[in-house]
């Protein structure tokens, strides 16, 4: 019997993590002041109109809709039935948008923002786990 491939799993576990604290920390530490009322912020103070803060809260949680999302591929692609599905393009692209991802972070953070380590925790065990 075949095991699931544990980079797959590693990669899967930390973008469902990753996701999570990125909702939740956003929510705290950018959000929670832009919210005067209700459950979307809609405070831009003198910089940003109420539809920016809005179109800004619901694309900060597409991201991580679609971390999750990724996650859960990389899920399916730790199952032992994965390997006779597999193309050889699934692993490789989650590996290089990832660590694109992690590059933007760091550079446009200078490196101040976690996020860009589990980003690139998440490329290289897909790129392992596709190899």
């Amino acid at each position: 019997m075949n095991s699931m491939n544990g980079y797959f799993v590693a990669a899967a576990v930390i973008a469902f993590v990753v996701g999570l604290v990125h909702s939740v920390f956003g929510e705290i530490l950018v959000f929670g002041r832009m919210r005067q009322r209700g459950f979307i912020p809609t405070n831009g103070g003198n910089v940003l109109g109420e539809g920016h803060v809005r179109i800004l809260w619901a694309t900060w949680h597409i991201v991580t809709v679609f971390g999750w999302c990724i996650g859960a591929v990389l899920w399916r692609l730790a199952l032992p039935s994965a390997a006779q599905v597999l193309t050889g393009y699934e692993a490789p692209s989650f590996a290089i948008a990832a660590l694109a991802a992690s590059i933007l972070v760091f550079v446009g953070t200078k490196a101040r923002h976690p996020g860009w380590a589990g980003l690139l925790a998440i490329a290289v065990c897909a790129w392992l786990g596709g190899t």
